[in-house]
C-alpha cells in the first residue's frame, strides 16, 4: 500500500482518541447543560464559564476547550429536552443521558458500549475483565489503520478513560470489580432512542428489542 493510500485510510476513519482528553465530564457537562438551557446561546454559555470559572479550571484555555467540547457533545444529542434532563434530572438519569451523547459524538464509545458491554448483556455474562478490552481494541486495531497507528500509551490512557465512564455511569461499582452491575434504562432516555431512530444502541443500556 502506497502511503498517499493509508494516509487517505486513516483520514477516513470514524475513530478519534480525542477521549483521552475530553473524557466523561459529568460535571462540565451538568454545569454547561444548565446555561444552555438558560440561554440557548453556544458562544454565551462558553464565555460565562470562562469568566466566572465555573468548571474551577486553572486556566481560560482549558475552560474554553473543555466547554467546547461539552457544548458540541450536547449538541449532538440535537434534542433540548434531553439536555435539560441532564441539567437537571437526577445524577443516575442525567449520567444515562450523557452516556446517550457520548455514544452520539465518538464512534469509538458506541462501538465498546455495543460490541462489548451490550453483548455481555445480550448473553447474560456479567463477567468483565482487561481481557474483553484488550480484545476490543485488538479487532478494531486489525479493522482499522488509524486505530492500529495509535501507540501504546495513547490505547492504555483510552482503556482507562472507557472504565472510568463505566464505573461512573454504574457499570462497575469499584475500580476492581470484575462484574457488570444490573443496568436499568430510564424511560425518558428509552423514548429518546426510539423517537430517535437510535433503537441500535438499546443494547449498551440492558434493553433489547
Amino acid at each position: 500500500m502506497t502511503r498517499n493510500n493509508m494516509t487517505a485510510r486513516v483520514n477516513s476513519s470514524p475513530y478519534c482518541g480525542a477521549i483521552t482528553q475530553e473524557q466523561f465530564l459529568f460535571y462540565e457537562m451538568r454545569t454547561t447543560a444548565g446555561l444552555l438551557v438558560e440561554s440557548g446561546s453556544d458562544e454565551e454559555v462558553v464565555s460565562r464559564i470562562i469568566a466566572d470559572n465555573l468548571y474551577q479550571y486553572p486556566s481560560a484555555r482549558s475552560l474554553r476547550k473543555v466547554s467546547l467540547g461539552c457544548v458540541r457533545r450536547l449538541r449532538a444529542l440535537g434534542d433540548m429536552s434531553l439536555v435539560e434532563v441532564i441539567a437537571t434530572q437526577p445524577f443516575d438519569v442525567a449520567k444515562q443521558v450523557c452516556l446517550y451523547a457520548m455514544m452520539k459524538q465518538n464512534r469509538l464509545v458506541c462501538d465498546f458500549m455495543l460490541t462489548v458491554i451490550g453483548e455481555k448483556y445480550r448473553t447474560h455474562d456479567d463477567s468483565f475483565s482487561k481481557a474483553d478490552v484488550n480484545a476490543f481494541f485488538l479487532r478494531l486495531q486489525e479493522q482499522d489503520d488509524k486505530v492500529a497507528s495509535w501507540s501504546d500509551s495513547t490505547i492504555t490512557k483510552i482503556k482507562q478513560v472507557l472504565k472510568r465512564i463505566l464505573l461512573e455511569t454504574g457499570y462497575l461499582e469499584k475500580g476492581k470489580a470484575d462484574r457488570l452491575c444490573p443496568v436499568l434504562l430510564h424511560f425518558v432516555l428509552e423514548n429518546a432512542l426510539r423517537n430517535n431512530g437510535d433503537e441500535h444502541m438499546l443494547p449498551a443500556f440492558n434493553q433489547f428489542l
